[in-house]
């Protein structure tokens, strides 16, 4: 997709909202699908097609779990560290996966394949604590479970 298709198609979707800002959300996600991440550039596209600041765009992005400010491995894997989860073991489960991948929540392994991020908040209170493993929900996951995810990641394709 072209910048200008990309600025085109943001258009389209604001004139669904009342305020152009309102927009801004579904924005960044079509940004963020068509880059994997959002670099600069792409937080500039928003802006443009929204008539909003670059740095307004930046805020709200760095603000909400979802939207990527820097480039993620092929499989992304996400720890909800919120109170529900912390309760359960949220913490163990993160450095199951640190242990098991070798690097820190918030890193990426040597080869690009896996990005591991402790979150604010996955929305499944219920079955925590939960893991997102590529946008898919595993809950409730411990700390023995992680081996098993990490091996299931290395085979897929």
């Amino acid at each position: 997709m072209s910048t200008e298709a990309l600025v085109d198609q943001i258009r389209a979707i604001a004139e669904q909202y009342p305020e152009r800002e309102s927009a801004i959300m579904p924005a960044l996600h079509i940004a963020q699908e068509r880059y994997g991440w959002l670099p600069p550039e792409a937080l500039c596209e928003v802006a443009d097609a929204l008539e909003l600041t670059p740095a307004y765009c930046k805020a709200v992005a760095s603000f909400y779990d979802m939207y990527h400010l820097r480039p993620t491995g092929r499989h992304l894997v996400e720890v909800c560290t919120n109170v529900a989860c912390a309760l359960v073991g949220a913490q163990q489960v993160v450095e199951a996966f640190e242990a098991e991948l070798g690097l820190r929540a918030g890193e990426t392994t040597e080869d690009g394949e896996v990005t591991l991020r402790a979150v604010e908040c996955a929305g499944g209170c219920g079955y925590a604590p939960v893991v997102v493993v590529d946008h898919r929900y595993r809950e409730p996951v411990r700390p023995e479970n992680v081996p098993a995810i990490v091996e299931g990641l290395r085979r897929a394709p």
